[in-house]
């Protein structure tokens, strides 16, 4: 006569989640329901965490900080007045206020090409 064998162990973590090819105990209770003999049915989705959400956020809020410490000692460092010749006249302007405008409006150009590539995209 040999000894009973003893249940297969199981994780105690995955307690009800079991494998696809599973199907459960066999031992019915009083009172249960019979398991379906259709398709499984799926859980209700969890929340998941957004990781690259959050990633993405983390990397755009070291940008914005190294952006503005490189800004604020450009600003620091080119404290000098110079001429600037504009097409009406000549004017005196800190080095830093010239260079500003400059980026302004070179990224107010940047952006308004983009406006005209995305309407011309749109147009097609």
């Amino acid at each position: 006569m040999s000894a009973p064998t003893p249940p297969p162990s199981r994780d105690p973590l995955s307690v009800g989640l079991g494998s696809p090819g599973e199907t459960g105990p066999t031992t019915a209770t009083p009172g249960a329901t019979p398991p379906a003999t259709g398709p499984r049915s799926t859980p209700a989705p969890t929340r998941e965490r957004h990781t690259g959400r959050a990633i993405g956020r983390s990397l755009a809020l070291a940008l914005l900080i190294f952006v503005t410490v490189v800004l604020v000692l450009f600003v620091v460092f080119n404290d000098q007045t110079v001429p600037i010749s504009l097409v009406f006249g000549d004017v005196e302007a800190p080095l830093v206020l010239a260079l500003l405008v400059a980026a302004a409006l070179g990224g107010l150009l940047v952006w308004l090409a983009g406006l005209v590539r995305r309407a011309r995209r749109r147009n097609r």
